[in-house]
Formats: C-alpha cells, sequence, structure tokens
C-alpha cells in the first residue's frame, strides 16, 4: 500500500508517527522563513539564482493527470542559458504535476511550493533507459540497462534541490509489483540520482513511494544533503532511503527515514566492476537522523563496497523499530575495504541486533569475480549508545583467513527483550577490543580495564563539507 500523497493524508501519517516515536526532526535553520504563495519568498541554499521561471511559464498543467514531462524539459532547457549569467531557479507551485524523467542543468535550482507534488508517472515510455552504472557492470534488478532517475543530472556543477517540504511521490507500487513478479525490462529507477558532479545541496523535501532507491549521488563530490522527510511501506523492495555512492565530501543531516531497506546505505561499486573503477566512498558525514527499518539497517556499509569506504562519521542517530543499529556487509570476490568507521551517540529501540556484520554477503553481479579479492575491513568504532527492546546485542562474523580488525566498543548499554537470544555476542573472525559495555562482549573483543577510562577514537577535526554553509535566498513572484 502506498502512502497517500494528498497533503491531508501526509499530516495525518506525520502526525502519527511523530506521537508514537515521540521523534523531534531538527532543521537547523533550513526550513523555508516564509511560505512562497506570497509574493517573495525566502529559501536556504548553497547558492542563490539571478533569474527564475514558473512551471506554468512552460504549459506545465497542476492537474495529476496531464504529463508536464515536455514543461520541465523546455523550462530547463531555456534556463539553462543562464547558467554563467547567476544561475537560474524553476519554481513549481501547488498543485499535482504528473511528469516522467527530466534531466537538470548546472547552476540551476528546482523549487518545490508546499503544496507541489511531483507525481512520477507510471507511463513506462517516459523513463528512458539507459547504460549500467560502470562501477556496477549490470542492473540490480535485471541485467543490462536500467530506467533513468526521476530527477537525472550527469556533469553538472551546483545545483540545489529544495523546497517548502515539498513532495515527490514516485507511485512505486506497480514498479514493487513487476519486481516481485519477475515482470521487470530493466532495473527500476531512482526518485533523484546525480552523476558525475560537484556541489550539490537536496534539502527540504518530502519523498514518497520511490520505485526503488530515493535518493543516489554517484561518482560525485561535495554533496549536502538535509532536512529530508523519506517515507516508504516497510515492506517495499529496496528501497533505500540516502545511498552515497563512489562519493567525496558528503554531508546528510537531519533526516527523517522509514524504509523497506537501508535508511543509509553506503556504497562504492560491485565485485571486479567496483575494483575496476575504483572511486572510494570517503569523508561522509551522517548526524541527527532517525531511521525506522524493521527489515533492514539504520546505516548500511556495503555490501557493494568493491571501491572501498572510508573516514566515515556518524552521530546523533536515532534507531526505531529496525532490524540492526549499524550494519557492515561484505564477501569474498568484493575487494575494496571498510575502515576508519566512527560512529557515537546513537539511541536505539526494539531492534533485532544492535551491532552486525558479515563477511559472506554473498551475491554477485557475475561469475567473473576474483576468488582472490578479499575485503579488508579495519578499525571501526562505536561509542557511547544506548539501545532497548533489542533481541540480540551482536552477530559479528569475518571471514576465515581475513578476519576484520581493529573493532572498538565502548560505554555502550544494551537492554534485552523479554525473550531474547542465549548468545548475545555471535563473533566469529574478528580482533578487537571493548570497554564499559553490556551485556559482556565475547572473548574476541577483550574488555580493557575500566579504571583506564578508556573510549573508542571518534576524530575531533571537521571535514571540509562540514564547513559548507547555507545562505538565505529571496525570489520574488513578480520576476518568475
Amino acid at each position: 500500500m502506498e502512502f497517500s500523497t494528498k497533503p491531508r493524508i501526509i499530516q495525518v501519517i506525520k502526525a502519527i508517527l511523530a506521537i508514537n516515536v515521540i521523534v523531534l526532526i531538527y532543521t537547523s535553520g533550513v526550513e523555508s522563513r516564509k511560505a512562497p504563495d506570497l509574493d517573495c519568498f525566502e529559501y536556504a541554499a548553497l547558492s542563490c539564482r539571478a533569474h527564475g521561471a514558473s512551471l506554468t511559464d512552460f504549459g506545465g498543467i497542476g492537474d495529476g493527470e496531464t504529463s508536464n514531462t515536455k514543461a520541465f524539459m523546455a523550462a530547463i532547457a531555456n534556463l539553462s542559458q543562464y547558467s554563467s549569467e547567476g544561475g537560474s531557479l524553476l519554481y513549481i507551485p501547488a498543485g499535482r504535476w504528473l511528469t516522467g524523467s527530466f534531466n537538470l542543468t548546472s547552476h540551476f535550482t528546482l523549487y518545490l511550493h508546499k503544496d507541489a507534488v511531483l507525481l512520477a508517472s507510471q507511463d513506462e515510455s517516459e523513463w528512458p533507459v539507459v547504460e549500467p552504472l560502470p562501477s556496477y557492470g549490470r542492473g540490480r534488478d535485471t541485467e543490462g540497462g536500467r530506467y533513468i532517475s526521476l530527477i537525472f543530472g550527469t556533469n553538472l556543477t551546483d545545483v540545489v534541490i529544495t523546497g517548502a517540504n515539498g513532495t515527490i511521490d514516485g507511485q512505486g507500487d506497480p514498479w514493487w509489483k513487476k519486481f516481485k513478479n519477475g515482470e521487470l525490462n530493466y532495473t527500476r529507477p531512482y526518485l533523484i540520482e546525480i552523476m558525475y558532479s560537484s556541489n550539490v545541496q537536496i534539502a527540504n523535501l518530502t519523498l514518497l513511494n520511490s520505485p526503488s532507491w530515493n535518493i543516489h549521488p554517484i561518482y560525485s563530490s561535495n554533496i549536502v544533503i538535509q532536512g529530508i522527510t523519506i517515507f516508504a511501506p516497510v515492506r517495499s523492495p529496496n528501497t533505500d532511503g540516502i545511498n552515497p555512492d563512489s562519493c567525496t565530501n558528503t554531508r546528510i543531516e537531519d533526516c527523517y527515514i522509514v524504509s523497506g531497506d537501508d535508511c543509509v546505505a553506503v556504497k562504492s561499486g560491485w565485485d571486479e566492476y567496483g575494483i575496476s573503477f575504483g572511486m572510494p566512498t570517503k569523508q561522509l558525514v551522517i548526524r541527527r537522523l532517525t531511521c525506522i527499518s524493521p527489515t533492514s539497517a539504520v546505516i548500511a556499509l556495503g555490501s557493494e563496497m568493491s571501491g572501498g569506504i572510508e573516514d566515515v562519521r556518524a552521530e546523533d542517530i536515532t534507531a526505531i523499530d529496525s532490524e540492526s543499529g549499524v550494519r557492515i556487509k561484505t564477501a569474498v570476490g568484493r575487494g575494496g575495504y571498510v575502515k576508519d568507521i566512527y560512529v557515537r551517540r546513537m539511541t536505539m529501540h526494539t531492534m533485532k541486533w544492535a551491532f552486525w556484520m558479515t563477511g559472506n554477503y554473498g551475491s554477485h553481479p557475475d561469475n567473473n569475480y576474483d576468488p582472490n579479492a578479499i575485503p579488508v575491513i579495519q578499525n571501526i568504532n562505536y561509542r557511547d549508545m544506548v539501545a532497548e527492546n533489542v533481541t540480540m546485542a551482536a552477530k559479528l562474523e569475518g571471514i576465515s583467513g581475513d578476519p576484520f580488525t581493529g573493532i572498538c566498543i565502548s560505554n555502550v548499554t544494551i537492554q534485552l527483550t523479554e525473550k531474547p537470544k542465549k548468545l548475545q555476542w555471535n563473533c566469529t573472525d574478528i580482533e578487537g577490543i571493548s570497554s564499559n559495555v553490556t551485556p559482556q562482549p565475547c572473548n574476541l573483543l577483550p574488555n580493557q580495564s575500566p579504571e583506564n577510562n578508556f573510549a573508542c577514537h571518534f576524530p575531533e577535526d571537521s571535514l571540509p563539507i562540514e564547513n559548507a554553509d547555507v545562505q538565505m535566498c529571496s525570489h520574488s513572484m513578480k520576476s518568475l
């Protein structure tokens, strides 16, 4: 069952979730200060624009039935002429705007009114098919190509996708059914995908019912994703929230995600294709994230991590009714590495596992992977966490002959469910230490002396993306 896009129902869903989980969604000043149904509106962005237009200027009709694909294409093509003249903004007014896929341009802002709803077309002819990602070698759902994402951009710089919490509805139910029934011709589209780009901001939007992943920055750098609300039915297939993939310098903050898969999944390519492409995800900040994912992880690293993942810093995370808090997934044949991972101040409520690592996550794109490509997992740090109603504290399974090393867990208290597993720490082929952890970890994580006041490391320096500040921008409706 999809989430409805009717404003009243969306408000009810949000209210119920807020009451049930008692979650405060931080906005840190990034929401619009004034509703954009007045003469002027203000919004926070990395870049402001000198020019603008409304979708209605290009024949857009917001009745929920008329296709606006050509209107989007015409508007963006026209506004691209201003890329060297202060950039441009495309304003999406209140209404229900049915559309197929469209491509963005550089020095450009897509802005959604608070009552604007982009409805993804269910006509497959409005979804062009593109080549597989080079670091994956094939589509994830099927061999061969993939349907292009609803909002797509490649080789861009200075792109903002934002609004006053307007809505993008992927209308994913037909796609989910085709996936489950094996009826897909190509891999399902994502809602937003930005490739080979830099200086990207995605902020203050509600995303519903994506056919597959919601937000997928890939082969890109200097990315800020903030104030995003994502809803997908918890049994919808592969509806990951935010998946930074072979990206450098990314900041994800103040997001609320209900997902049928991982809320945040960090990736960098699949087996021999990811190894050959060789582009890691690194310098990633995740903070003030709230996640509900009953069948998956709050933060997952992998399993497609063959280009490497390093220097990930996550803090102030709330997990509710999720399968695992932090999950590392890899396998023989992946190659690559996951290293220098730091997580602190995580609160978990009703979990299957608090921590999960596996070296036996064995899906492969084809039979040409290298069985000698052994992943390296090292320097994994978890500290200052509390959890309640947990079935099993940890399942930590390295690879025989290739142990996961440098694991550190400190100042963690896990309260168990009424019917917990008898074995609370299932550990094989790992090496590390622990301090002040309840229940007591396995022997492969020996306890450090309490009087040493030992704490796992968390970097004190700032990554460059943490210093990327938004500014208040103003647009006059009279100029649109």
